[in-house]
């Protein structure tokens, strides 16, 4: 796996890093090294060699740095020159650059070098003003997608797209629906062509759902449709060339759907908030009775669960969460 050097004046790197860690998950082979104000040069090309026989595959290593011409930069610019064929460095670090660099590790075989050059659009991208209308003419705004269910319909229904079939690269519930985990990491690992945000409320909620529309990250659509739709959706052939990220409110809405017809096999379980009447039952999750009859009914059904915040998280056993919620309900009665 490639290496990453995070690299600033002062305390950005660590900050930086925290704030990947929290969106993207715990990281291997990833460093933080700082120019403190009492050090020098010396000071920061010593940590990055030390960072650097700690990876993995000291061949190949990314450096993202705060400011080219800085003495971060300068140092690893001494650093690279021997190793020019197998290195990279990019500067003007920034939140969006750090979590593409994150995903472009998953793939097999990619290079420092490939994924420097993949991570610079993302990086300008994550540049942007609200009002729009203060946005620099040269530089044109994201275009907010339709917040209809698809972009078909001048397609004549029952015309066949690839096997007819929607693909679905992730179904998760989560309380928080399109949030940074999801438009981050999760989209960065499963890496689908459109998320659809599958709600009967939010669906009439006009604030809420441009919000979430203008949330997507650049190059995925978002929708987003009362379940009735959803369930048409994923009949509808037209969807066949389609590679979906669905995302739940709650549990109640997913049961709906797969009574629908609409094929679940997995869940994946993201945060459900904590309300009154709730009891938690981890850092991210708590259930109702209602919460919990729903998982036992999605579990007599054959539905696999898959308990992970984030992709690098190590999943948790639903079951036992619903039963470790069941007994804290029953205490309260």
């Amino acid at each position: 796996m490639v290496g990453i050097i995070l690299a600033s004046h002062g305390g950005f790197a660590e900050g930086i890093y925290q704030s990947g860690e929290m969106i993207f998950g715990k990281q291997e082979n990833v460093k933080a090294c700082i120019l403190k104000p009492s050090e020098g040069p010396d000071d920061i090309r010593k940590k990055m060699e030390d960072a650097i026989a700690s990876f993995d595959d000291p061949e190949q290593v990314l450096f993202l740095i705060d400011l080219w011409g800085g003495t971060p930069f300068n140092q690893a610019n001494n650093l690279f020159d021997k190793h020019q064929d197998t290195w990279a460095i990019v500067t003007g670090l920034n939140l969006p650059m750090l979590i593409e660099a994150y995903g472009a590790r998953l793939q097999d075989g990619i290079t420092a070098q490939q994924i420097a050059k993949q991570i610079m659009e993302p990086a300008k991208n994550g540049v942007k003003v609200r009002p729009e209308s203060i946005q620099p003419e040269t530089e044109k705004p994201q275009q907010v997608q339709s917040n209809g269910a698809n972009t078909v319909s001048s397609i004549p229904e029952g015309t066949v797209l690839g096997d007819g079939h929607i693909k679905y690269s992730l179904i998760r519930i989560d309380s928080r629906l399109l949030h940074g985990q999801v438009a981050t990491a999760w989209t960065k690992s499963v890496r689908p062509d459109r998320i659809i945000v599958v709600s009967d409320n939010v669906s009439k909620d006009k604030l809420r759902k441009n919000m979430i529309i203008q949330a997507a990250p650049p190059g995925v659509r978002a929708n987003v449709v009362p379940i009735k739709k959803m369930i048409e959706v994923s009949k509808d052939p037209r969807f066949g060339a389609t590679k979906a990220l669905v995302l739940f409110e709650n549990p109640e809405d997913a049961l709906k759907a797969i009574e629908g017809g609409v094929d679940i096999k997995t869940l994946n379980i993201g945060s459900m908030a904590h309300s009154e009447g709730k009891v938690a039952v981890n850092k991210v999750l708590s259930l109702n009775e209602k919460d919990v009859e729903t998982y036992d009914k999605l579990n007599e059904m054959g539905i696999k669960f898959d308990v992970r915040k984030v992709p690098n998280d190590s999943p948790e056993n639903m079951m036992d969460l619903v039963n470790k919620a069941r007994e804290e309900l029953a205490k309260k009665k």
